[in-house]
Formats: C-alpha cells, sequence, structure tokens
C-alpha cells in the first residue's frame, strides 16, 4: 500500500523538494501533519499567512462571501473588491490598483505598465543583482539571479542588473531607452538583504533625475512584514508603482499592484486583464487581513516581536561566531547568515529543524531565514531558536 507522499511523487512534476510531510491542519504559528506531527512554522507559507492558519476573522469572512458569491468577470463590479480597492489606495501612496492572482501577476502588470508608459522604444527595466520578481518568463528576466535563468534562454529582452549597492553603476545602465527601475526593499529570496535607507532614497533620486518610473516589489516584504504596512514606508519615499501579494490573502490567492492616476491614465480598457483578478472570496479575505492589520497596535507588535527575533538570532550568532556571519533583515523577516565554511550545509539544518518540528527556509544559499506568522507570540518565538541554538552547536 503506498503512502500518500509516494503517491504525490507519482503524480506530480517534480519542481519542489518537497519535506517528506502531508500538512492536513494549522492553527496560528501550529500546522499538523497526516501522522500527528506538530510544527512550529516559521515559513507561514514564505511570508503568506501573516496571521497565521486559519485565522477566524478571515476564515469567517472567506466562508460568508463563498456563501453569496463565488466569482463573476470582471466586466462586472463586485463589492469585496471595491472594498478592497479604497482600502488599498486609503492606507498607501496609490490612486488606483489592478488586482490580480499572485505576485509573478502583479511584477507582470507593473513591467507591462511601466513600458507602455514609457512610449515607444522606451521599455528597457533595471534591477538588482540578487533579486526575485517571479516565475514567469517576464518576471524571471527581472530577476537578477543566473540560476533561475538557465535552461530559459533566450528571456524577453529589456532587462538589466545592477550591482547591489552600487548606485553609480546603476545610472551607467540608465538609457533613452529605459522605462523603470525594479527593485525590492528587502531582497527575501536573496537572502534577507534590506537595502540602505540611503541607497533606496538614492535609486528614487535617479528615477527623478531620468524622469523615469520606480517600481517596489513589495511582494514578501509588504504587508505588515517589516513593522509598517508597506516596507517603504521606512524610507521617506514614494513609488510610482508597488506590488504586493502572499499576505495580502492570507493564503488566498492574490496580488495587486498599485500606481498613480498619471502612470494608471497609460492602460486603458483591454490593455491588461485578468481572469480571477480580484476574485470576491480572495478579496473579502484580503479586505479581512487589512482590517486585521491597520488595527490599533498591530503593526507595533510586530515592531516589538521582530526586535525580540533578531535579539534572539543574534545570540545565536554572537555565540557561535567562527559559523555565523550575523543576523540581518526588518521586523518579523529575519535571516542568520551562515559562515561560508559551513554554508553547504544550510539544506541540511533546515532538515535538523524540520525533524525537531521547526519549519524555517534557506534564502540565497547560505541564510537561515525566519518568516513566522506577525501574530507569533515571544514564547514561540523563544521556543524556535532554542531549537536552531541546538542544532548550531551540534555543528
Amino acid at each position: 500500500m503506498k503512502n500518500l507522499i509516494e503517491i504525490g511523487n507519482e503524480l506530480f512534476i517534480n519542481t519542489y523538494a518537497r519535506h517528506p510531510a502531508v500538512m492536513v491542519e494549522g492553527k496560528g504559528c501550529r500546522l499538523k501533519d497526516a501522522k500527528g506531527n506538530e510544527y512550529l512554522d516559521f515559513v507561514a507559507g514564505i511570508a503568506t499567512c501573516s496571521l497565521g492558519h486559519c485565522h477566524p476573522v478571515v476564515t469567517e469572512a472567506i466562508c460568508r462571501q463563498a456563501g453569496k458569491l463565488l466569482h463573476v468577470s470582471n466586466l462586472y463590479h463586485t463589492m469585496p473588491q471595491i472594498e478592497l480597492a479604497g482600502m488599498l489606495v486609503d492606507h498607501s501612496f496609490a490612486d488606483k490598483v489592478f488586482m490580480a492572482n499572485s505576485g509573478a501577476e502583479a511584477n507582470e502588470a507593473a513591467i507591462k505598465l511601466a513600458r507602455k508608459h514609457g512610449g515607444t522604444g522606451c521599455f528597457e527595466i533595471i534591477s538588482l543583482e540578487g533579486s526575485f520578481h517571479g516565475r514567469t518568463l517576464a518576471t524571471v528576466a527581472a530577476t537578477g539571479q543566473r540560476k533561475f535563468h538557465i535552461g530559459y534562454e533566450p528571456l524577453p529582452v529589456g532587462f538589466y542588473h545592477a550591482p547591489f549597492g552600487d548606485l553609480e553603476a546603476m545610472e551607467k545602465l540608465i538609457t533613452n531607452k529605459t522605462c523603470a527601475i525594479l527593485v525590492e526593499p528587502l531582497q527575501g529570496e536573496g537572502g534577507v538583504r534590506p537595502l540602505e535607507k540611503e541607497y533606496l532614497q538614492g535609486i528614487r533620486t535617479l528615477c527623478d533625475k531620468h524622469s523615469i518610473l520606480l517600481i517596489l516589489d513589495e511582494i514578501q516584504v509588504g504587508m505588515g512584514r517589516t513593522g509598517t504596512l508597506f516596507a517603504h514606508e521606512q524610507y521617506g519615499i514614494r513609488p510610482d508603482i508597488l506590488t504586493c501579494a502572499k499576505a495580502l490573502g492570507n493564503g488566498m490567492p492574490i496580488g495587486a499592484m498599485l500606481t498613480t492616476n498619471k502612470v494608471a491614465n497609460s492602460f486603458k480598457p483591454g490593455d491588461h486583464a485578468s481572469t480571477f483578478g480580484g476574485n470576491p472570496v480572495a478579496c473579502a479575505a484580503a479586505v479581512a487581513v487589512l482590517k486585521t492589520m491597520t488595527s490599533d497596535g498591530f503593526l507595533e507588535g510586530v515592531k516589538t516581536k521582530g526586535e525580540h527575533l533578531h535579539k534572539c538570532l543574534k545570540s545565536i550568532a554572537d555565540q557561535y561566531n567562527r559559523l555565523c556571519r550575523g543576523v540581518r533583515g526588518r521586523g518579523l523577516i529575519q535571516g542568520l547568515v551562515l559562515d561560508d565554511s559551513i554554508a553547504d550545509k544550510g539544506a541540511e539544518i533546515i532538515s535538523t529543524l524540520f525533524k525537531a518540528g521547526i519549519l524555517v527556509t534557506l534564502a540565497g544559499g547560505k541564510v537561515i531565514r525566519c518568516t513566522p506568522p506577525l501574530t507569533v507570540s515571544i514564547e514561540e518565538i523563544d521556543a524556535m531558536a532554542s531549537v536552531l541554538e541546538e542544532v548550531i552547536s551540534n555543528l
């Protein structure tokens, strides 16, 4: 008799290096698999289930909307979609919103809008080395990591990658064909690397100087993850276009592109569309998420818990400074950077933690990335750190 994992391995195309578990239940920061094993989840669907698993307010909103209206075409308006768009505008720089199903689709919409706004012959986009912007061909081309390009060449043209942290090198890439610069305020998949405040402000200045758009990809670091609703709020700048997804629906597939009236006017009916973008059920979930995240004290709590998580990881890094290079991140996306001498043991560390009931991910090849639900408790952070310290000490 084959078990579920064996059946799944036979049925699915082998695109994921899955852990040997079939998850069946989740509540808060805890997951349970089909064998009854419990896990403390510091992955949260890769920064997606930011209110935790089966948050009662989100679950109730999903069930209520599913009983009223599941889907209609975007040829018609729906109430949840309008309510969500209004909240996103009210809590951001933006005037207009486009709804999608995922981060990659939100970035695709941003790329298309930037090119349309740029006009004929103005189509080039500059992003950063180490960046990650999605899995479609255009967003793979925008991604500044060679490993994601291999096997898919020729990629769409017009994408260039500037060295991380080098404004002068970035400006040299700008030509009369450049329409936008696309960056993450903090590179998640690139190894939990925040952009320095002066650096991102400098990129904004470059965009203004050369009359090109600044696109901020906040798919992983937006929606409260860094302690503010959007990460760029901590930099004192405003983008021209912003993309968000992941935590927006707390597990429901949804993405959004936000922009200004001036830029949005470049799109006309028929220029871009999505069958499922802004689905009523997904939007109802997102409304519940936004109401919770913007409630009094929620984001302050994220900052407090983020500082505690950073402190716990720094204690490990300081104690085992021959194995760890330090800690970096903001809010509740924090990374323990492994020394090059043990970087090849990153996957082994993740596997050992999994066996001990702790779920984390490896980012940038050598960073133990922690992205727990924003509802995580101080006690749960301490429990994770205790197990992580034990695993590191055994090296």
